[in-house]
């Protein structure tokens, strides 16, 4: 098997279970708010991280070096994964991914302030093809205004600077270390956040289930892209991850009653257009 249909195979696990998480969110949305679901999955997803680390023998990669960089780094994602979470429940699904899309773009403008890069004029090129794509998507009116919009466009800043941050974190830290302080200190801030209102309310046996499914499903979404991205170019791997949209859109009609919105297709492909311009263009560039 060729490592193009090696990568499209993982990338379909990373897209079941990014699908997976959606679904899962929404079913526990009624019972658990936004702090509470990220608290009890970071707790599953350390403990996965400690039997895998341990049967792995990474373990020892675990250190406390750039403490700062991994604690910015994980308030940037817990931020974004709580708007996330809270966006799936407003607004429909098809709209959030979208949104969602817009990542890539928000991570070309922070790049130079975070990582030092020098941001090309073809990049502001694309991050303003994807800005264009967020107004066909939210059609922002005094009428129409939703704030999960607003919410599923913040979460994709937020996953763009976490992004960001862990690109610079790669360069002196081990995935086990980086999984590590991911759960365990969103885990903390997740216990800090829901005991807030001064009432921390404990999952059902009815959600344990959904709570679990959102852990693994979060930690193998990644794994399965960070495994494409090896195998691949982003220019090949990146467009089968736009496969998550039409799927999500099924899944919001079949599910939810959720119609399939023109617009919102029409929006995510120009901002699909932008972020396959900007990677084409690297990977051209690229020596």
């Amino acid at each position: 098997m060729s490592d193009t249909l090696k990568a499209t195979f993982w990338m379909s696990g990373a897209i079941f279970a990014f699908s997976s998480m959606a679904v899962a969110g929404r079913a526990i949305s009624f019972e658990l708010d936004t702090f509470e679901i990220m608290l009890y999955r970071s707790i599953v997803g350390l403990v996965v991280v400690l039997v895998v680390g341990h049967f792995a023998g990474t373990l020892n990669q675990i250190n406390r070096d750039n403490l700062g960089l991994h604690t910015i780094r994980n308030i940037s994602h817990f931020a974004g994964q709580n708007l996330w979470f809270y966006a799936i429940t407003v607004i429909p699904l098809a709209q959030v991914f979208a949104l969602e899309f817009t990542s890539p773009i928000w991570a070309i403008l922070l790049s130079p302030l975070v990582l030092r890069e020098k941001l090309r004029g073809f990049d502001l090129v694309c991050a303003g093809i994807g800005f264009i794509g967020i107004l066909v998507v939210a059609r922002p009116t005094p009428d129409s205004f939703q704030f999960g919009q607003l919410a599923a466009a913040m979460a994709a800043i937020g996953f763009a600077l976490s992004a960001v941050f862990t690109r610079k974190l790669t360069r002196t830290a081990s995935i086990t270390c980086i999984l590590f302080y991911l759960t365990a200190m969103q885990a903390v801030f997740g216990l800090i956040c829901a005991s807030l209102d001064g009432d921390i309310t404990l999952p059902s046996t009815t959600s344990i289930p959904w709570l679990i499914l959102i852990a693994l499903a979060g930690l193998s979404a990644h794994f399965c892209l960070s495994t494409a991205l090896k195998l691949a170019p982003a220019s090949v791997v990146m467009p089968v991850d736009f496969v998550r949209l039409p799927l999500i859109a099924l899944i919001g009609m079949s599910f939810y009653n959720e119609p399939i919105d023109l617009f919102v297709v029409l929006g995510a492909l120009i901002i699909f257009g932008g972020n396959y311009l900007n990677i084409l263009s690297k990977t051209r560039s690229a020596p």
